[in-house]
Protein backbone atom coordinates (compact mmCIF):
# COMPACT_ATOMS: atom_id res chain seq x y z
CA UNK A 1 0.00 0.00 0.00
CA UNK A 2 1.28 3.45 -0.87
CA UNK A 3 0.10 4.86 2.44
CA UNK A 4 1.74 2.99 5.34
CA UNK A 5 -0.20 4.99 7.94
CA UNK A 6 -3.53 4.12 6.31
CA UNK A 7 -2.54 0.49 5.97
CA UNK A 8 -1.58 0.24 9.63
CA UNK A 9 -4.73 2.05 10.77
CA UNK A 10 -6.91 -0.31 8.70
CA UNK A 11 -5.05 -3.37 10.00
CA UNK A 12 -5.73 -2.25 13.59
CA UNK A 13 -9.45 -1.76 12.90
CA UNK A 14 -9.75 -5.10 11.13
CA UNK A 15 -7.91 -6.88 13.96
CA UNK A 16 -10.64 -5.80 16.39
CA UNK A 17 -13.32 -7.66 14.40
CA UNK A 18 -14.46 -11.23 14.91
CA UNK A 19 -14.53 -11.56 11.12
CA UNK A 20 -12.33 -9.30 8.94
CA UNK A 21 -15.07 -9.04 6.29
CA UNK A 22 -17.12 -7.01 8.79
CA UNK A 23 -14.93 -4.05 7.84
CA UNK A 24 -15.12 -4.53 4.08
CA UNK A 25 -17.23 -1.44 3.37
CA UNK A 26 -15.23 0.71 5.79
CA UNK A 27 -11.98 -0.40 4.18
CA UNK A 28 -13.27 0.31 0.67
CA UNK A 29 -14.41 3.80 1.67
CA UNK A 30 -11.07 4.52 3.37
CA UNK A 31 -9.18 3.43 0.25
CA UNK A 32 -11.50 5.49 -1.94
CA UNK A 33 -10.97 8.59 0.22
CA UNK A 34 -7.22 8.09 -0.05
CA UNK A 35 -6.97 7.39 -3.79
CA UNK A 36 -10.02 9.31 -5.05
CA UNK A 37 -11.75 6.15 -6.29
CA UNK A 38 -11.58 2.40 -5.72
CA UNK A 39 -9.08 1.40 -8.38
CA UNK A 40 -8.26 -2.23 -9.19
CA UNK A 41 -5.03 -1.85 -7.21
CA UNK A 42 -6.90 -0.43 -4.21
CA UNK A 43 -9.43 -3.26 -4.44
CA UNK A 44 -6.59 -5.81 -4.34
CA UNK A 45 -5.02 -4.01 -1.37
CA UNK A 46 -8.35 -4.06 0.45
CA UNK A 47 -8.91 -7.73 -0.30
CA UNK A 48 -5.47 -8.59 1.08
CA UNK A 49 -6.13 -6.61 4.26
CA UNK A 50 -9.49 -8.35 4.71
CA UNK A 51 -8.34 -11.88 3.81
CA UNK A 52 -10.86 -11.88 0.96
CA UNK A 53 -10.48 -12.41 -2.75
CA UNK A 54 -10.59 -9.36 -5.02
CA UNK A 55 -13.71 -10.85 -6.63
CA UNK A 56 -15.52 -11.03 -3.28
CA UNK A 57 -14.70 -7.38 -2.62
CA UNK A 58 -15.63 -6.38 -6.19
CA UNK A 59 -19.05 -7.99 -5.79
CA UNK A 60 -19.63 -5.94 -2.67
CA UNK A 61 -18.26 -2.71 -4.20
CA UNK A 62 -20.60 -2.85 -7.17
CA UNK A 63 -23.60 -2.94 -4.82
CA UNK A 64 -22.98 0.55 -3.41
CA UNK A 65 -23.79 3.72 -5.38
CA UNK A 66 -21.21 5.68 -3.42
CA UNK A 67 -18.21 3.47 -4.17
CA UNK A 68 -16.59 4.53 -7.42
CA UNK A 69 -14.74 1.96 -9.50
CA UNK A 70 -13.77 4.58 -12.06
CA UNK A 71 -12.18 8.01 -11.52
CA UNK A 72 -14.70 10.69 -10.60
CA UNK A 73 -14.69 14.46 -10.47
CA UNK A 74 -13.85 16.57 -7.46
CA UNK A 75 -17.57 16.98 -6.92
CA UNK A 76 -19.78 13.92 -7.36
CA UNK A 77 -23.40 14.89 -7.97
CA UNK A 78 -25.94 12.18 -7.20
CA UNK A 79 -29.39 13.13 -8.43
CA UNK A 80 -32.12 11.18 -6.71
CA UNK A 81 -34.29 9.21 -9.12
CA UNK A 82 -36.57 7.67 -6.51
CA UNK A 83 -40.33 7.77 -7.03
CA UNK A 84 -40.89 10.87 -4.89
CA UNK A 85 -38.20 12.89 -6.69
CA UNK A 86 -39.35 11.52 -10.02
CA UNK A 87 -42.88 12.77 -9.35
CA UNK A 88 -41.51 16.22 -8.50
CA UNK A 89 -39.32 16.82 -11.53
CA UNK A 90 -36.17 14.77 -11.06
CA UNK A 91 -35.80 14.47 -14.85
CA UNK A 92 -35.82 18.22 -15.40
CA UNK A 93 -33.21 18.66 -12.64
CA UNK A 94 -31.07 15.88 -14.10
CA UNK A 95 -31.42 17.27 -17.62
CA UNK A 96 -30.58 20.79 -16.46
CA UNK A 97 -27.41 19.65 -14.68
CA UNK A 98 -26.40 17.54 -17.67
CA UNK A 99 -26.92 20.44 -20.08
CA UNK A 100 -25.29 23.00 -17.80
CA UNK A 101 -22.17 20.86 -17.30
CA UNK A 102 -22.13 19.49 -20.85
CA UNK A 103 -21.92 15.88 -19.72
CA UNK A 104 -24.24 12.87 -19.91
CA UNK A 105 -25.40 10.91 -16.91
CA UNK A 106 -22.35 8.97 -15.75
CA UNK A 107 -20.00 11.53 -17.26
CA UNK A 108 -17.30 13.76 -15.83
CA UNK A 109 -16.54 17.29 -17.00
CA UNK A 110 -13.34 17.75 -19.00
CA UNK A 111 -11.80 19.81 -16.19
CA UNK A 112 -12.42 16.94 -13.73
CA UNK A 113 -14.61 19.12 -11.54
CA UNK A 114 -17.98 17.32 -11.70
CA UNK A 115 -19.32 13.80 -12.17
CA UNK A 116 -23.08 13.30 -12.62
CA UNK A 117 -24.61 10.07 -11.32
CA UNK A 118 -28.08 8.79 -10.45
CA UNK A 119 -28.94 7.58 -6.96
CA UNK A 120 -31.90 5.35 -6.20
CA UNK A 121 -32.71 7.23 -2.98
CA UNK A 122 -30.81 9.78 -0.95
CA UNK A 123 -33.29 9.98 1.92
CA UNK A 124 -34.31 13.58 1.25
CA UNK A 125 -37.92 12.79 0.32
CA UNK A 126 -39.28 15.83 2.12
CA UNK A 127 -37.51 18.17 -0.36
CA UNK A 128 -37.90 16.72 -3.87
CA UNK A 129 -36.33 16.88 -6.34
CA UNK A 130 -33.06 16.43 -4.50
CA UNK A 131 -29.39 15.71 -5.03
CA UNK A 132 -26.26 15.03 -3.03
CA UNK A 133 -22.95 16.66 -3.85
CA UNK A 134 -20.06 14.94 -2.06
CA UNK A 135 -22.57 13.76 0.52
CA UNK A 136 -24.22 17.14 1.16
CA UNK A 137 -27.97 17.19 0.39
CA UNK A 138 -29.71 19.88 -1.66
CA UNK A 139 -33.45 19.86 -2.09
CA UNK A 140 -36.35 21.66 -3.74
CA UNK A 141 -34.18 21.96 -6.84
CA UNK A 142 -34.93 24.50 -9.53
CA UNK A 143 -32.80 25.49 -12.50
CA UNK A 144 -31.84 28.71 -10.71
CA UNK A 145 -30.91 26.93 -7.48
CA UNK A 146 -28.84 24.37 -9.39
CA UNK A 147 -26.98 27.13 -11.27
CA UNK A 148 -26.19 28.95 -8.03
CA UNK A 149 -24.88 25.77 -6.39
CA UNK A 150 -22.71 24.84 -9.37
CA UNK A 151 -21.23 28.34 -9.65
CA UNK A 152 -20.40 28.41 -5.94
CA UNK A 153 -18.70 25.03 -6.21
CA UNK A 154 -16.67 26.11 -9.25
CA UNK A 155 -15.34 29.02 -7.21
CA UNK A 156 -14.35 26.84 -4.22
CA UNK A 157 -12.07 24.37 -6.06
CA UNK A 158 -11.44 21.77 -3.33
CA UNK A 159 -8.33 19.58 -3.13
CA UNK A 160 -8.12 16.70 -5.62
CA UNK A 161 -8.77 13.94 -3.10
CA UNK A 162 -11.71 14.84 -0.92
CA UNK A 163 -13.51 12.92 1.78
CA UNK A 164 -16.67 11.62 0.17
Amino acid sequence: MNAPYLSEKLRQEIASADHPAEYAVDVMFALQRHYGYLSDEALIEGAQLLCMTPLELEELATFYDFLYREPVGRYVIHVCNNLVCWMHGHESAMDHISTRLGIPLGGTTEDGMFTLLPASCIGFCDAPPAMLINGKPYGHLTAEKIDTILERLREEKPPLVEVR
